[in-house]
């Protein structure tokens, strides 16, 4: 209670009239205590944020972030935006402070001289930040924060600079040295179980029964990353199936039966690789975790001879649709009215079509930063695989058909290769290619040619 009384003394003291200001116990009485409590929400948050920039002792700083996360989580979305503009304008860098920083560097260019220039750079936003963070279970709420500031950006772009804040402390906070991979099973906590569960957005799970099935200690495996800041909240995981071949569509692997023994498998199937928190977004956590589990299953099962994904091509569609090539519209125009999912004789006929164009677009179509244009295909071959086959049709789910005409994709971890086309995609953007996907762009050349 003392601690709650020292809080709100020092709220008081932000929020009252500087000529009132400083007046002793009178502040925090009863009735100036009530008067704060009722606030609105947005004012006792603005006012948290001033004392927490102020000087202030650990207790009373755990006690401010407190009440300032709490008092956010009242805002309704026109008072978020307000918050997130007086972050931008009140808590930047001080222009003044810079300048003169800088110009004591400049005339003095001195490791000595580089920290407060450091310092000045630095926006208050960042100090207010983990300030907030010294509340318990902060850590969770700020990413929380974050993920409503992501849907305000797309409003105000103006606030990116927040969002900057914001990525530089996650990239600290959620530093690989910080997590720990765990094997998902059955004897899980059902916590665990439950997450896992509703956050499967690639390929949905039915229930208990298909979460079951996809944890089968025969032919199945689910590894997750955590973090001490979100105890059983798993930042992402990854599904693996256990089998002897590399799989071309992904309906065979979710309803297959439950294994009965056999044959030691010589595949390993990444299958479907899941963020769960938006908060987290641009923070990379896939690539160490495939890493890791290719280790983990190696060590294991040493009869794995291939890792291989089986992944979905998300903006295909979209980009077919953009394509104004002879040969796209041409395309677009034998895929319409899916006629081609009962038509096996349609199907064979357009599958070269789909083929070469699915190649072209996962090695050639580029995004703005000049990196391959597809998502996915950035996130696999910037961990250092290969891009290795074009399936189709790969997805005939409904997701599988809209986003991307049924088209999936292998890619290939090869333990010796991975760090060298790492290291050359990072440096010069190579996209490595596998033999089968390497023929059917030779034949799309070919046909170029010919015509």
């Amino acid at each position: 209670m003392r601690r709650n009384l020292a809080f709100l003394s020092d709220m008081l003291q932000a929020i009252l009239p500087g000529d009132v200001r400083g007046r002793g116990p009178v502040a925090a009485s009863a009735e100036a205590v009530r008067s704060m409590l009722g606030r609105p929400a947005l004012e006792r948050l603005s006012a948290a944020c001033d004392v927490l920039m102020g000087r202030i002792g650990d207790a009373s700083m755990i006690a401010v972030a407190e009440q300032a996360l709490a008092a956010y989580a009242e805002l309704d979305e026109s008072e978020k935006m307000q918050f997130w503009e007086l972050l931008r304008d009140h808590f930047a860098s001080d222009p003044a402070d810079i300048r003169k920083a800088f110009a004591a560097y400049d005339k003095e260019p001195t490791e000595e001289r580089l920290v407060p220039l450091f310092q000045s750079v630095e926006p208050l936003r960042q100090t207010l930040l983990r300030r907030l963070n010294t509340a318990p279970g902060a850590t969770r709420l700020l990413v929380d924060m974050r993920a409503d500031l992501l849907a305000a950006l797309r409003k105000d772009p103006s606030l990116r600079p927040l969002d900057a804040d914001f990525a530089h402390l996650f990239a600290s906070w959620f530093n690989r040295g910080f997590l720990r991979m765990q094997r998902i099973t059955w004897a899980s906590p059902a916590v665990v179980l439950e997450k896992i569960m509703a956050y499967e957005s690639v390929h949905p799970m039915q229930g208990w029964e298909d979460l079951r099935r996809r944890l089968d200690q025969h032919d199945r495996r689910i590894y997750a990353f955590f973090h001490p800041a979100t105890g059983e909240e798993p930042l992402i995981f990854v599904e693996v199936a256990l089998m002897n071949e590399t799989p071309s569509q992904i309906a065979p692997i979710l309803t297959a039966p439950p294994a009965r023994g056999g044959s030691e498998p010589d595949t390993a199937v990444f299958y479907s690789i899941n963020n769960t928190l938006r908060g987290l977004k641009g923070v990379s956590f896939g690539n160490f975790l495939i890493k890791q589990v290719v280790k983990e299953l190696a060590a294991e099962l040493p009869s794995l001879r291939t890792f291989v994904t089986l992944s979905p091509v998300p903006g295909f569609a979209r980009w077919l649709a953009s394509n104004q090539s002879p040969a796209a519209v041409s395309l677009r125009q034998e895929l319409q009215g899916d006629l081609w999912i009962d038509d096996a004789r349609i199907a064979s006929r357009i599958a070269p079509g789909v083929e070469q164009l699915a190649a072209a677009y996962l090695t050639e179509a580029k995004h703005q930063s000049g990196a391959p244009l597809d998502p996915v295909a950035r996130f696999h071959l910037g961990n250092g695989a290969a891009c290795w086959r074009v399936n189709w049709p790969g997805d005939l789910s409904t997701g599988g058909i809209s986003g991307a005409h049924a088209v999936m994709v292998n890619y290939l971890y090869e333990a010796d290769q991975i760090e060298l086309r790492h290291e050359a995609y990072v440096r010069e953007g190579v996209v490595a290619v596998g033999k089968p996907l390497s023929a059917v762009l030779a034949s799309k050349k070919r046909q170029e040619i010919r015509v």
